[in-house]
């Protein structure tokens, strides 16, 4: 079931898609094309899943949040359900940083989040879930409204998951966490010119160590590591659905030498550009 719906004024796109055999494809074309967020649940077995060329465990009754850019592919997507959209159809809300398309779900972090679900959580998914294949079917003046309020309802109770899983007891301070998202939101946006923390410090008003401090306090990765983890996966990305070379690749991710591109990556994943390129070309091959 792949079900859409756009809003003519302001060409705001939501997708639903459940069970579908061709789940890959779709999120790989799609997420190529187009600026969407994706919000993926796995209701079946725990599964592997290949986000930007790099193979993960997708855990039994779970959720993933996933930012525009990356590429992702399922081991059994007839298992999942998925929930994609832009900040054209759920932009409204980007004053409330906590639940807003750049808020606390998608840039709070650096890196994936899977998200477990309890039973009464699963009880509260499956609700929303049918609400949305409901609300689909009906055909009205205020159906775009009814779907971004059931959206709403889907980001709150995912949000609310990962700060209790992921911050432990942890209470961020709005200004605090407001900084670790403006930080993320910003490297999402130069990391291919700018790799140094400093340039981030600077657009921040702050000085590279308060960043640090910070980042530290809350058992973050560092300023510095962020920039770089975006950059190894961009770089994965590149040539896991491309054939770009490695020189093209150095270039267009800021480097002005293939050389220091090549020692910076397999520093980061003790691999060569050449090996990672080909054991996961391998690795693809078995999630179909």
């Amino acid at each position: 079931m792949l079900l859409e719906h756009i809003v003519p004024k302001t060409n705001g796109k939501l997708i639903f898609i459940h069970q579908e055999q061709v789940l890959g494809l779709l999120f790989k074309e799609k997420t190529e094309k187009e600026q969407l967020l994706t919000i993926a649940l796995n209701t079946g077995e725990s599964q592997q899943m290949i986000i930007n060329g790099v193979q993960y465990e997708f855990p039994a009754e779970s959720i993933v949040p996933l930012v525009s850019g990356q590429v992702f592919k399922f081991e059994k997507p007839e298992n999942i359900t998925a929930w994609q959209y832009n900040r054209d159809f759920y932009c409204l809300v980007d004053a409330y940083h906590e639940i807003s398309c750049i808020g606390f779900l998608f840039f709070g972090f650096s890196g994936n989040i899977f998200l477990n679900l309890d039973e009464t959580h699963r009880g509260k998914i499956a609700n929303l879930k049918q609400m949305f294949m409901d609300e689909f079917n009906t055909r009205d003046t205020i159906q775009s409204d009814m779907l971004q309020m059931l959206l709403k309802q889907l980001v709150i109770i995912t949000t609310r998951l990962a700060k209790e899983q992921y911050i432990s007891e942890k209470i961020f301070e709005d200004d605090k966490f407001d900084l670790i998202r403006q930080y993320n939101l910003l490297v999402d946006k130069h990391y291919k010119k700018e790799h140094q923390v400093q340039f981030y410090a600077a657009a921040l008003n702050r000085s590279p160590k308060t960043l640090a401090n910070l980042f530290a306090q809350y058992n973050y990765r560092s300023p510095s590591l962020i920039i770089h983890d975006r950059i190894i996966s961009e770089a994965k990305r590149l040539f896991y659905y491309t054939d770009r070379s490695a020189k093209e690749i150095a270039y267009e991710l800021g480097f002005n030498e293939a050389a220091h591109f090549s020692r910076f990556f397999k520093n980061a994943t003790n691999q060569s550009t050449s090996d990672f390129r080909k054991n996961h070309q391998s690795a693809d091959k078995q999630i179909v």
